[in-house]
């Protein structure tokens, strides 16, 4: 045993480490990506789906139900009808299905469009864990499976890649096509050649993990782990950290703007104050999703702790994958120039793939950019057998 009570004491300061550094990194990697969709984020947070006092009822044509994807674990399903191949869209970090509440009827004439509030969201369960993002991806299967829904189109925005990888990898004949929406980056297809910064880090912290439970007698195990980090993971880590040094001193997350008393004297001033700080139109059902309501009117607090929205997407990061193989047809949509990197990426790594990329978009592209994203979407789905 004195092998293993030497190891531990240094290893366990070398993941704590390792953790700061990858939380540290996550924000600003987000920050970079999208400063915009960043501080929607810390802004909107995760919420349980209170109702409104004030009488308000949301103006788009969506039925709601509750699918139990596990114990005790509910997810809110809005269902927009149509008819024809049926098409389930995820939404973002931090955001609800309503995010499409003005997206999804223009899809209504030639699909059943559906859409799923992710766990930790919205009117969905909040439960304590269940955030990786395999886990995450079984609970589309399990909604797709109790809607009786025969091979959907998965339409995803931003993080929501990362189910529609995942359900790609592991299930594909469940489904008969991907569309990523501003997507498609590094948690949704891992390039082996350029590794990803927080992705690898989480590895290795899985990895330094293993190694301190190794038992002291567990000689060749500790070998071969020793030699895989040595040999795999640290000069990739290395490759990491050089990348790293030249850009921090270029990298600056700023303060996340905040509404004013003006600002939050009704939803419509406050929808207001969001459409001037993103540059588009968030559907207000959404923003109600997340802030209470006030007898008089006024926006009240948020509806979850920002502490615990935090820890929601802290635990998604620590349950990210390495998805390399995706085995269905995909769409992929990119804004360029914020998303050159990840687009050239995707097209390389999945040449099946048919990569569009629409200049000086936004983040929510199929926002800012809803008849390019239509059309483009309506071209690829004629084409699905």
């Amino acid at each position: 045993m004195i092998v293993a009570r030497t190891h531990v004491f240094p290893i366990n300061i070398v993941i704590a480490s390792c953790r700061k550094v990858r939380s540290l990194m996550k924000s600003r990697v987000s920050a970079l990506v999208g400063i915009v969709a960043a501080v929607c984020v810390l802004q909107l947070g995760c919420n349980p789906g209170k109702k409104d006092p004030g009488g308000w009822h949301d103006p788009s044509p969506h039925r709601t139900q509750f699918v139990a994807v596990e114990n005790n674990v509910r997810l809110e399903v809005l269902d927009w009808g149509g008819s024809g191949r049926p098409l389930v869209l995820l939404a973002g970090l931090g955001h609800t299905a309503h995010v499409f509440d003005d997206f999804a009827p223009k899809l209504t004439a030639r699909y059943h469009v559906y859409g799923i509030t992710r766990r930790g969201c919205g009117a969905s369960s909040i439960p304590e864990d269940g955030y990786s993002a395999d886990r995450l991806g079984d609970d589309v299967l399990a909604v797709v499976d109790a809607l009786r829904l025969k091979r959907p189109v998965l339409v995803g925005h931003s993080i929501a890649g990362v189910e529609l990888s995942s359900v790609a990898t592991r299930h594909p004949e469940k489904i008969s096509g991907l569309i990523y929406l501003e997507a498609g980056y590094s948690y949704a297809f891992y390039d082996s050649s350029q590794g990803d910064f927080v992705i690898d880090l989480g590895e290795l912290i899985r990895k330094l993990e293993q190694f301190q439970k190794l038992p002291g007698d567990a000689v060749s195990k500790w070998q071969a782990m020793v030699d895989e980090l040595l040999q795999k993971d640290l000069p990739l880590f290395e490759k990491h950290l050089k990348e790293l040094q030249k850009t921090l001193p270029m990298m600056h997350v700023p303060p996340s703007p905040q509404p004013g008393p003006a600002d939050m004297a009704s939803f419509a001033a406050y929808h207001s104050w969001f459409t001037k700080l993103l540059g588009l139109s968030i559907p207000e059902s959404e923003l109600r999703q997340h802030r209470e309501s006030n007898a008089d009117g006024s926006v009240g607090k948020e509806r979850i702790a920002p502490d615990l929205s935090k820890a929601i997407a802290a635990a998604m990061d620590a349950g990210e994958q390495r998805y390399t193989d995706i085995k269905v047809p995909a769409l992929a949509v990119y804004a360029v120039p914020l998303a050159t990197s990840a687009a050239n990426t995707f097209e390389a790594g999945v040449p099946s793939a048919h990569v569009v990329r629409l200049q000086d978009a936004n983040h929510y592209i199929f926002i800012s950019n809803e008849a390019d994203v239509l059309r483009e979407v309506e071209k690829f789905l004629v084409g699905l057998p």
